[in-house]
């Protein structure tokens, strides 16, 4: 009898605080690129988009829940790919400001970033020049010195805040010291399996991009949450395809997009966030591995479906 064939779930993260707008013109900002890109992705293969929104005329980080109200249905309509808020927002926002969309709009899918970390964005100075707004060099030079501030009484408020709408969350670990804190959580009963938990390798502050850093998250894993999770990487820049290669190969699942990384292929510019989807979409095909619909990573994860949406 053949093996059932691994499917694999493909998180497409459109557009974020990570980067800003004029590092890239293809980065989507308005609510109408926003659809665009999030409806793309998905039918180039992603099961989950994964959003963030900006204000339209200055590109700022924004938690505004009217401007993610201009896309999320819209993105509903069209296409049936999960929709991920974040809660993330942007390290300069204060928790209850990261929340308001995923509190209001209970979505599918939030992430959760599980501990307080330095998130040094500051070295992207020494690659671009040119800058459209005059807060994006300041923003940049601002992380050598702040902490992404995410306590331990933070996390709870948002896991309790959110107890009551269904939505689970994709948890970012930027190191090992955050699966130790998920755990924390998970043994007090405030997440419950299977634990969708995304590391994250390649931030400044946070674990890197070693193989045995990739390696050593997922054994780490492995001991604390024994086969209660299902396991996604994301390598930010130039380290997106390999390290989801790599952990596809070890039986993970992945995530690409134009908040982790603008590039698609050295020295080019990804045209798309489906251009992105369609080039790992490849390399794990070449895996023998099949692409999980959105439905299947539904089933996957345990989640509400999007008729239980808050929009």
């Amino acid at each position: 009898m053949m093996a059932k064939q691994k499917k694999v779930i493909v998180t497409c993260a459109v557009t974020g605080a990570i980067h800003t707008p004029t590092m890239s013109p293809h980065l989507p900002v308005t609510a109408e690129q926003i659809r665009e890109a999030a409806v793309g992705a998905v039918q180039a293969g992603a099961a989950i988009v994964h959003l963030h929104a900006r204000e339209p005329e200055t590109g700022r980080p924004s938690q505004d829940v009217e401007l993610f109200r201009a896309f999320v249905s819209d993105i509903k309509a069209e296409c049936d790919g999960v929709i991920n808020l974040t809660t993330g927002g942007s390290p300069a926002m204060t928790v209850q400001e990261r929340l308001q969309p995923a509190l209001r709009l209970a979505p599918e899918v939030a992430s959760l970033n599980m501990g307080s970390m330095n998130f040094g964005l500051h070295p992207m100075l020494g690659k671009y020049k040119d800058f459209k707004h005059d807060w994006e060099p300041a923003y940049l030079e601002a992380t050598r010195d702040m902490v992404f501030r995410n306590t331990f009484k933070d996390i709870e408020y948002i896991l309790e805040s959110c107890q009551d709408n269904g939505t689970r969350f994709e948890l970012e670990c930027y190191d090992t010291s955050h699966l130790y804190n998920l755990a924390h959580f998970v043994d007090r009963g405030l997440i419950e399996g299977p634990l969708f938990i995304q590391t994250v390798f390649g931030i400044l502050g946070g674990i890197g991009t070693h193989p045995d850093d990739v390696s050593h998250m997922r054994r780490t894993a492995d001991r604390l949450f024994g086969t209660d999770y299902v396991w996604s990487v994301l390598g930010a820049g130039r380290f997106q395809m390999p390290i989801g290669s790599m952990a596809a190969a070890m039986g993970g699942n992945v995530r690409v997009g134009l908040e982790d990384s603008l590039w698609d292929g050295p020295g080019t510019l990804a045209e798309s966030n489906a251009a992105q989807v369609r080039r790992i979409r490849g390399i794990l095909e070449g895996l023998s591995l099949a692409i999980a619909t959105p439905d299947e990573a539904r089933e996957m994860l345990g989640l509400k479906g999007k008729q239980n949406v808050g929009f």
